[in-house]
């Protein structure tokens, strides 16, 4: 059974940053974390010593062991590199593997933190913008564009892809066919792949996940425990790569960057989730997240029949193209905010503002308020 507790005034970002919203914002839950997960971490303060932390054997066990049964993809913990986050990972990744001045490319509209990323480590972004598609029942889908893809990367300046998969914010589980022939195409023209798997647990009925790494061995798969188990203020995240060369280098700008330390915390709530008990917990959130996804279908059909909404194939962060309104992404949320007093995010921060993304990880009464305070404000 999942709980909700209070977090107002908790010292959330998510909901003391605008107190008296309801947010739809922030990617995390609104769901307390498994029992397993709590349970481990009593534990854990009750020993009362928080001094600097061994990551230990149970911890690359735990990890190791979930990826081969829930997902098939295998690795040793030789292959792992823990790290604060899978942002901070990625910005060491770019540190490492590419040239200040080089391009990365990105298939957007993507993750905002990817820009950033890229931009600090004096590299260029490379967009690849995906292409959309009808879905049938006014929804769409994305595909990538190959063609395009091809071309940027048969440019020699382009020497990396920072994959999503799955994708946020566009919703989509890649398939094996469409990963094979990222890798295909990477392969050809020499181009790295860095792919962020943060959101790999949470898919809706009907799709499955399918790492990276499992097409790709060559490739860098970032993942952690934090978004399917809402642990992202434990900061904990790890770095797969089957490559001496790349570890090392990697490894180097992980200290350079000081984000080679973890603490205690986010140590013993991986192990405790990635568990037969953390499992179960996952199920029954992955059952909720469906139901509140159909929700949100239903609303849309019934408030803005013309509003084309993303078919959502994974993550609890619905997509919709909202010009049809004669408004972008960022009017729409700022109207949200000051009408209705709901938080959402604009489209502009991930790379097209003709969109908003909603979180809807959070108990029915409360998405139905915060889609009644829209339903009944002239938008």
């Amino acid at each position: 059974m999942l709980v909700s507790p209070d977090r107002a005034g908790s010292g959330s970002y998510k909901w003391d940053e605008y107190p008296g919203t309801i947010p739809l914002w922030v990617a995390d839950m609104d769901f307390a974390t498994a029992p397993c997960v709590i349970n481990a971490l009593r534990r854990r303060v009750e020993h009362g010593v928080f001094g600097y932390t061994l990551v230990r054997d149970e911890y690359y066990e735990a990890l190791t062991r979930w990826f081969a049964s829930r997902h098939g993809y295998t690795f040793t913990r030789n292959d792992v590199i823990y790290t604060s986050g899978v942002v901070p990972a990625l910005s060491a990744i770019i540190k490492a593997l590419v040239r200040p001045g080089d391009g990365v490319i990105v298939m957007t509209p993507v993750y905002n933190c990817f820009f950033s990323s890229i931009r600090n480590n004096g590299c260029r972004i490379v967009e690849c913008p995906l292409v959309t598609v009808s879905a049938g029942e006014g929804e769409f889908s994305y595909r990538m564009d190959f063609d395009a893809f091809d071309r940027l990367a048969a440019d020699s300046a382009n020497t990396m892809l920072l994959l999503c998969n799955p994708h946020n914010p566009g919703g989509r589980v890649w398939t094996p066919e469409e990963l094979r022939s990222v890798r295909d195409i990477c392969a050809c023209h020499g181009v790295q792949v860095v792919s962020d798997e943060i959101h790999c647990e949470l898919t809706m009925p009907g799709y499955a996940y399918t790492p990276y790494g499992t097409v790709d061995p060559e490739a860098i798969v970032c993942v952690s425990p934090s978004k399917a188990f809402n642990t992202a203020g434990l900061q904990i995240a790890n770095i797969i790569s089957t490559s001496a060369r790349k570890r090392a280098l990697i490894d180097r700008a992980i200290n350079i960057n000081e984000v080679c330390d973890v603490n205690p915390f986010g140590v013993e709530a991986l192990i405790a989730a990635y568990s037969d008990e953390g499992a179960v917990w996952l199920d029954g959130l992955k059952e909720c997240l469906a139901d509140n996804w159909e929700y949100t279908r239903r609303f849309f059909h019934n408030r803005f029949p013309q509003c084309a909404l993303a078919r959502l194939e994974a993550t609890y962060l619905p997509w919709a193209d909202i010009s049809s309104l004669g408004l972008t992404g960022t009017e729409f949320a700022r109207m949200a905010e000051e009408k209705c007093r709901v938080k959402i995010n604009d489209g502009a921060m991930y790379g097209d503002d003709r969109y908003i993304r909603l979180n809807i990880a959070c108990p029915r009464p409360r998405l139905e308020e915060a889609f009644g305070r829209i339903m009944k404000s002239d938008f």
